[in-house]
């Protein structure tokens, strides 16, 4: 009978520090016990990882000396060159006997070249003759030119007299232009013949057989009758 209350005594006591321990962590955790003793722990920790012996240097070795170069062997001594051979005497030989060179046989001067005179220059071309020029004409009968009209008040005042007309003939025969050259002395018998060659036809004047329009000199006499 006291084995089974010593067994649940011992339960109970392991029940109890265990529920006593999570009590006390509970109350450390929240007094920050807890967070204090992890602060002083760590610090310590990471300073010991952080600090660490300093290691000693190890210097290099010096490299070791290059090896003396070796010496050149000494040269060898040139044998003496040999002496001198003496140099033939050369014996002197009879001179040739000079050989007579021939007269030069003297020189004929060629004959001069035959001077060729010049041919005489060519005549100059003669000068084209001037192309020929045909004047105007107001005679042909095919033209059917009318006598210019006497004026009546000349003709019974008497008034007479010769009218030179400078009329410019177009290619076409007509007279496009005209003025008095020579005047006869009376007015109306000057109008009369400026008038009446305007109306005229012509025969166009040429130049080298070629139609050209040109001046013209119309002679009109006024004689009474």
């Amino acid at each position: 009978m006291t084995t089974v209350p010593r067994r649940f005594n011992r339960r109970l006591l392991v029940v109890g520090s265990v529920v006593g321990l999570h009590v006390f962590a509970v109350w450390a955790l929240q007094s920050g016990l807890l967070r204090r003793a992890a602060e002083m722990v760590i610090p310590v920790e990471v300073m010991a990882e952080l600090i660490e012996l300093p290691q000693p240097q190890v210097e290099p070795e010096p490299p070791a000396p290059a090896p003396p170069a070796p010496k050149p062997p000494p040269p060898k001594p040139r044998p003496a060159p040999p002496p001198p051979r003496p140099l033939p005497v050369a014996t002197p030989s009879p001179a040739p006997s000079p050989i007579q060179a021939a007269p030069p046989e003297p020189v004929v001067p060629a004959p001069p070249a035959p001077v060729v005179a010049a041919p005489p220059p060519a005549p100059p071309a003669p000068p084209a003759p001037p192309p020929v020029v045909t004047l105007p004409s107001s005679s042909a009968d095919y033209l059917n030119n009318p006598r210019p009209p006497y004026p009546s008040l000349s003709r019974r005042l008497g008034e007479q007299g010769k009218v030179v007309v400078r009329v410019f003939i177009d290619l076409n025969g007509t007279a496009s232009k005209a003025e008095i050259h020579t005047s006869s002395g009376y007015e109306r018998l000057d109008q009369t013949a400026l008038q009446t060659v305007l109306r005229w036809r012509y025969v166009p004047g040429k130049r080298g057989g070629v139609a050209e329009a040109m001046w013209f000199n119309v002679p009109i006499n006024f004689v009474l009758e």
